[in-house]
């Protein structure tokens, strides 16, 4: 949805495109000349080929013998002006089709519709286009999102003994115990010397 900036800013682009192309009218004299009378010209075949669109106009020229009455359907087909919707004299008349839908044009003048002074009009909307959103933004109202790092591995934490003097002594980790095989040689050459000095005691012992 729309904020109200948004909103705004859409309907001032949708007047200003209303008005270009209301600037850019386009004038269609009645019959191709602008002449509105009856010498037998077929204003529904001009119509038919003409394109309609909201906000253009329609130039009329005629004597004062003849009017323009605009009329209902009703009124079109039974060529009567007992009921205009509007209607205009005096030689020169611009219609302006200001919205979309039929619109219908007579002569009241008795006799005048009847010999082909008589116009039906389909006005189509005129088109207004929104601005298509910029390619390549990013949407708005959301935040870029950092990966968060991975838990980093807490390191052993050293073992403390206490001390005579209150405060504990951090001890550092301690070697793993040597293997058996070890312990066994090392008993062995501690058995070899202690062989060799009673050898060398018993020697001194005799020679005395």
């Amino acid at each position: 949805m729309a904020t109200a900036p948004q909103a705004m800013i859409l309907a001032a682009v949708a007047v200003a495109a209303l008005a270009v192309q209301l600037a850019a009218a386009v004038d269609h004299p009645v019959g191709g000349s602008g002449a509105w009378d009856a010498s037998g010209t077929s204003y529904n075949a001009w119509s038919a080929k003409q394109a309609f669109v909201q906000g253009d106009t329609m130039s009329f020229k005629y004597a004062a013998s003849h009017d323009i009455t605009e009329v209902t359907k009703a009124g079109y087909d039974a060529c009567s002006g007992a009921n205009p919707v509007k209607s205009y004299t005096g030689g020169a008349t611009i219609v302006k089709l200001a919205a979309p839908g039929k619109r219908y044009f007579i002569c009241s003048v008795p006799g005048h519709c009847a010999a082909g002074m008589k116009l039906e009009v389909t006005v189509a909307a005129a088109a207004v286009t929104a601005p298509a959103p910029g390619k390549g933004g990013k949407p708005r109202h959301k935040r870029s999102v950092a990966p968060t790092p991975a838990p980093a591995m807490a390191a052993p934490e050293p073992s403390s003994v206490p001390s005579t003097d209150g405060l504990p002594t951090v001890s550092t980790p301690t070697a793993a115990p040597a293997s058996k095989s070890s312990d066994a040689a090392s008993i062995g050459v501690l058995g070899a010397k202690a062989g060799m000095a009673l050898a060398v005691g018993m020697t001194l012992a005799l020679a005395i």
